[in-house]
């Protein structure tokens, strides 16, 4: 039987570890941390039985994952729940940018932007489950669908401060641009449309759900998986050095390219290791978790029935805030990400207080403390918000990279997203998993198609290890393989086929 190792647990390395599992190979992950999930962690942080997810929460890219659903984890109980509004962005006054997962009801709300809406997205959403085969593999790769790739790929090569100039309405503006702000990039910026066009065409398609009971359920069930198939997590092995590593025939790195160099240095190539130790990571994360009482006075109606809100203002407003964090300024007035995963799984709250979850954009390792600028946006959109907040737990920038080591100076995509860093990965070459050390592949959201809870970087990077295997005409098949495919595979070795 061949064997795998996998460094790191997060979504991305269990869902290598699972698809090598079921394939027959025997499978050891080990995890640095007491508790395995890395981003898809959930704690009881304020309150005995109130739920607090830690890092990812809501999941347009992950509840139609090809790696998730081929991996069948409802049977291991992971339930998706969806809140009446996707998203809302607040502007003063109350007035609102409303996201619903019908592109026809979202473009009724906006008015004189309705026709601009969709344009955009009623026609990249309905067919969504296809160009997901495209745009969830590597960027640079032969598309599957290109014509429908070449119609959605188009805008997403602009900045977002072009694609706004396409709206009439502030309210269509600014709900274009705080979803596009989940770049962490300047707005001026090339292909920073692309991040923003991919999480609307897949919410429109499939909404904006939560897993029930926390986005530990997506960790639970994958561990689940690969126990299953006879894999081992062993966690509290924190992974230095190659010495450490046992022999295996693959070994997979959930990791940030920084600490792979540091793992395997001299066995890597020397181009490689010079592009994973200068790979570039982002602005970080200042989290703010609230227990609130009655829940959060939305000066907007629709905020109150919404799973996930953006604080930032006007577009011009939020697109300052991400130049200013670029540049290593704190916002007066940051942009803010609100999270209300209450709303469509009640099983978080404690009676009548609701856990709300939060997190600014700041600069890159930064020190200070952002709790009342966050408070305030808050406050600004929400008049009283204050008064009904009964608790709180922070995590600066620094805690968040001691809670995650991936999530460098409070970078939680793992690497900054620019237009290099997209398209080519963590370093130039054919492909973004392999290492150049045979055997060895990096399967971090480093990769393309980058951060989320949707598995797909782990799921590449495991194909392309059972190519390898393959090719070598190593047995790594078991009985249970020769019994059941995954169904992620027979997608994914059609994209590992095609010639870069």
């Amino acid at each position: 039987m061949s064997t795998a190792v996998v460094v790191g647990s997060g979504p991305n390395g269990l869902v290598a570890a699972a698809l090598l599992a079921r394939e027959g190979l025997d499978v050891t992950v080990l995890e640095a941390a007491a508790e395995i999930g890395g981003g898809t962690r959930t704690q009881e942080g304020i309150l005995a039985g109130m739920l607090h997810d830690q890092c990812s929460a809501v999941h347009p890219m992950a509840v139609a994952s090809p790696a998730l659903l081929g991996l069948g984890l409802d049977r291991h109980g992971l339930e998706w729940r969806w809140p009446e509004i996707d998203c809302v962005h607040p502007l003063d006054g109350g007035r609102a940018g409303v996201l619903r997962r019908s592109v026809e009801a979202t473009a009724a709300g906006l008015g004189a932007d309705g026709r601009t809406w969709s344009r955009l997205f009623a026609g990249p959403s309905a067919g969504y489950d296809q160009l997901a085969e495209d745009i969830l593999a590597p960027l640079v790769h032969v598309p599957a669908h290109p014509l429908r790739l070449a119609r959605f790929g188009a805008p997403t090569l602009l900045p977002a401060t072009v694609l706004a100039r396409a709206f009439a309405t502030e309210e269509g503006r600014a709900l274009w641009g705080g979803v596009a702000a989940h770049a962490f990039q300047p707005l001026e910026r090339p292909l920073t449309s692309a991040i923003g066009l991919g999480i609307l065409t897949a919410g429109h398609r499939h909404g904006w759900p939560v897993a029930a009971g926390g986005s530990r359920s997506i960790t639970d069930a994958l561990a689940c998986e690969l126990k299953k198939h006879g894999g081992r997590i062993e966690t509290g092995v924190r992974v230095t050095s190659a010495a450490q590593l046992p022999d295996a025939d693959v070994t997979l790195f959930d990791i940030a390219p920084a600490a792979v160099a540091g793992i395997l240095g001299e066995r890597l190539p020397a181009a490689t290791a010079r592009a994973y130790r200068r790979f570039r990571h982002g602005p970080g994360a200042f989290k703010v978790d609230f227990a609130v009482e009655g829940g959060v006075p939305w000066a907007s109606e629709a905020a109150r029935s919404a799973g996930t809100v953006h604080l930032g203002g006007t577009f011009a407003e939020v697109a300052a805030g991400e130049r200013d964090i670029h540049s290593g300024r704190m916002p007066d007035r940051p942009f803010v990400l609100v999270g209300q995963q209450y709303l469509a799984d009640p099983q978080r709250s404690v009676g009548d207080i609701h856990p709300v979850w939060s997190y600014a954009h700041v600069p890159h390792g930064f020190t200070g403390d952002a709790t009342e600028a966050i408070i305030a946006q808050f406050e600004r959109f929400a008049p009283g918000f204050r008064e009904r907040v009964v608790g709180l737990v922070v995590r600066t920038t620094t805690e968040m990279a001691r809670y995650n080591p991936n999530f460098v100076g409070g970078d939680i995509l793992t690497g900054a997203k620019s237009a290099g860093q997209m398209i080519l990965g963590p370093r130039p070459g054919r492909n973004p998993y392999d290492t150049g050390v045979p055997g060895t592949y990096l399967c971090s959201a480093a990769t393309p198609p980058g951060p989320g809870a949707h598995g797909m970087c782990g799921a590449q990077a495991a194909a392309r290890a059972i190519r390898r295997l393959r090719r070598r005409r190593l047995r790594p098949f078991g009985s249970r393989a020769a019994k059941m495919r995954p169904p992620v595979f027979s997608a994914l070795d059609g994209l590992a086929r095609r010639p870069l």
